[in-house]
Formats: structure tokens, C-alpha cells, sequence
């Protein structure tokens, strides 16, 4: 029994053609929206690549692009089909290309939607990223005078101020590195040459952190030096007090971002998703509908569309059936030229005997 099985005439046929075409014109519109969110996307990551250890996040971005331009392309092809379908000498052209266009749009959605669900689960990928890259990009900090890092700490401290955030995980970051270049350090000090003396590694570790940290909606003028010292600071305890600095971290900043602003696009590639299923169903009812025509002279007379000839169990079985049967064809072929083979190198050796 066929899948949704639907009657139709002359006025009907024109009906769905007409709708399909204004639908895949709207397809094109959603095309553009894709490819427009993965241009923003790309955009976005862009901005701060220096913060990120590798190019993996613009995996999402890249989808996108490429599955807005195959729909502007694969629903415009499909518009010009709808409308030459309402002639039949025109759409005698079209006809032998409509199966293989719905399987190649079978794949496409396909691909959508694992772009729909990828955009959902790249949290985890992208929190490694930032993590990692955010690391690094501390650690040259200070390297304002290193061709290549130069840029650094200026695009730290926008980050900081513009995300509300300090360091990678928290202030305390900024702890554990020296963030401070050696140009702007007095080493004849015996503060400084006990601070350089006091780790293994010979940093000028602090406990303090960048201006970018500081929170300007605090009352109090910004503590970031000597975060942890209670007695340098008046009227001052930093395990009770509520610190003038920002609490949260960089990469829960960006990673919220980033991971809110994809979840919005998965959501809007899969309503696209819908859309597209919705017109590839009516464009393979208009296609079943026009070639069950009993009289094709006849334009008058009624059909019958559907979207499976067979039901579903029944085209999965026959589906299997076809794999079962190419993949004996393959090994026959294979054993075929085999047998060739051994044939082949077996008369030589005769005609020496002789």
C-alpha cells in the first residue's frame, strides 16, 4: 500500500504547483538566512581566534555557509520545475531528472539536520578550545614587545572588560602567571628579586590582576593589587568581602556566548529543516501525481500522488534486498576475475611443457 496516498485533478495538480513554487522561493529566503547566521558565526569566532587553540570551531560556521548556498541553489532548480510542470511540454524535459533531484534532496536534509544537531553539541568541543586557547593567550600577556604577541594584551584586556569576566577560569588565574612584562620590573628591588626567587620557574608572580578585571560598578576604588593581602587594604577581608573584580571566568563568558547564539541557529536550521522536508513531500506527490496521469492527452483526468509506492516496511526490505544483491553481484565479479586470473597464468606454463 502506497504512503500517503492522495487523489488528484487538473485544479488540484495547479494548486500544489503553485504552492510549491511560492514555498521553494521561500526556501531560497531560508537559504540566505543560513548562509547569512554562518557568515555572522564565522565572523564572530574570527574576532577572537587568538583565544582559541584551534580551527575545529569553524566547522559550524563553514556547515552553515555551504548548506545556505545548496539551498538557494537546489530550491531554485526546484521553483523552475514547479512552474514548468503547469505545461506539459515543458515539463517532459524536467522528468527524467526528478528522481535522482530527490534523492540528491534526501541527502540534503539529511546533512541539515546533522548540521542542526552539531550546532547543539559542539558546547563540549568548543569549551576545550577555549580553554586551552585562553591559556596561552595569558601567558603572552606580557609579551608586548614579541613580534606576533604584541596584539595580545590588548585584545585580553577587551575581552575582559567587553565579557565582564577575568582570567580563564576566575581572578585566580592571574596568580599562577607572570603577567607582568620584565621591561616594567626594577630588578635592583629586593621585592622583586625575592618574588623571582621564590618560585622555581624565576616568574614575578602577584597576587593581583589586570585593570580589565576591575568592576566598575563598585563603590570602592578597584583593589587589584594584593588581592589576597587583608592588611594592605583598609577596612578589607577578601574571603568575606564582595571583591571589586569579576568573578566570572573568560571561558564560561565565551563559552555561554558561543554556545546561545548556535543553540538559536540550530533551532532556526531545524524549523528550516521542516520546511524543506515539507516541500521535498510535495514535490514528490506533484512528481507522482503528473506521472500517473492514465491519458497524458488528457489533462483533464484525475491521478494519484504519493510518497512511497510501497509501504515502509515494505520499500526498507526491498531497499535491503537491492544491497544484498549488489553486494553478491560485486563478489561474483570479483571470483570471476579471479578464476581469469589463475587461468591466465596457468598457460604459459603449458605451452612451455609442450
Amino acid at each position: 500500500m502506497a504512503l500517503l496516498k492522495v487523489k488528484f485533478n487538473q485544479k488540484k495538480r495547479v494548486k500544489l504547483a503553485q504552492g510549491l513554487w511560492l514555498m521553494n522561493w521561500f526556501s531560497v529566503f531560508a537559504g540566505i538566512l543560513v548562509f547569512s547566521m554562518g557568515l555572522f558565526l564565522k565572523i564572530e569566532l574570527r574576532k577572537r581566534s587568538e583565544v582559541m587553540d584551534n580551527s575545529e570551531s569553524h566547522f559550524v560556521p563553514n556547515s552553515l555557509i555551504l548548506m545556505g548556498i545548496l539551498s538557494c541553489a537546489f530550491n531554485g532548480f526546484a521553483g523552475k520545475i514547479c512552474y514548468d510542470s503547469l505545461d506539459p511540454a515543458k515539463f517532459a524535459k524536467w522528468k527524467p531528472l526528478l528522481k535522482p533531484y530527490l534523492a540528491l534532496c534526501c541527502v540534503f536534509n539529511m546533512l541539515l539536520f546533522f548540521v542542526a544537531l552539531i550546532c547543539f553539541l559542539m558546547r563540549g568541543s568548543l569549551d576545550s578550545t577555549l580553554a586551552q586557547g585562553l591559556k596561552n593567550g595569558m601567558k603572552f600577556y606580557r609579551d608586548t614587545d614579541t613580534p606576533g604577541r604584541c596584539f595580545m594584551k590588548k585584545t585580553i584586556d577587551m575581552l575582559q572588560i567587553e565579557f565582564k569576566c577575568c582570567g580563564n577560569n576566575g581572578y585566580k588565574d592571574w596568580f599562577e602567571i607572570q603577567w607582568i612584562s620584565n621591561r616594567y620590573l626594577d630588578f635592583s628591588s629586593k621585592e622583586v628579586k625575592d618574588r623571582i626567587k621564590s618560585n622555581v620557574d624565576g616568574r614575578y608572580l602577584v597576587d593581583g590582576v589586570p585593570f580589565s578585571c576591575c568592576n566598575p560598578s563598585s563603590p570602592r576604588p578597584c583593589i587589584q593589587y594584593q588581592v589576597t593581602n587583608n592588611s594592605a587594604h583598609y577596612s578589607y577581608d577578601y574571603q568575606t568581602e564582595e571583591l571589586n573584580l569579576w568573578r566570572r571566568g573568560c571561558r564560561e563568558a565565551l563559552l555561554n556566548y558561543y554556545s546561545s547564539m548556535m543553540s538559536s541557529m540550530g533551532a532556526v536550521i531545524l524549523l528550516v529543516w521542516l520546511f524543506e522536508m515539507s516541500v521535498m513531500v510535495g514535490l514528490r506527490l506533484l512528481h507522482t501525481s503528473l506521472e500517473s496521469i492514465a491519458n497524458p492527452e488528457d489533462p483533464e483526468c484525475e491521478s494519484e500522488g504519493w510518497v512511497l509506492e510501497n509501504s515502509l516496511k515494505d520499500t526498507f526490505k526491498s531497499a535491503l534486498e537491492n544491497l544484498k544483491k549488489l553486494g553478491k553481484f560485486n563478489q561474483v565479479e570479483a571470483g570471476t576475475e579471479g578464476a581469469e586470473g589463475e587461468e591466465g597464468g596457468k598457460t604459459p606454463a603449458i605451452a612451455t611443457v609442450s
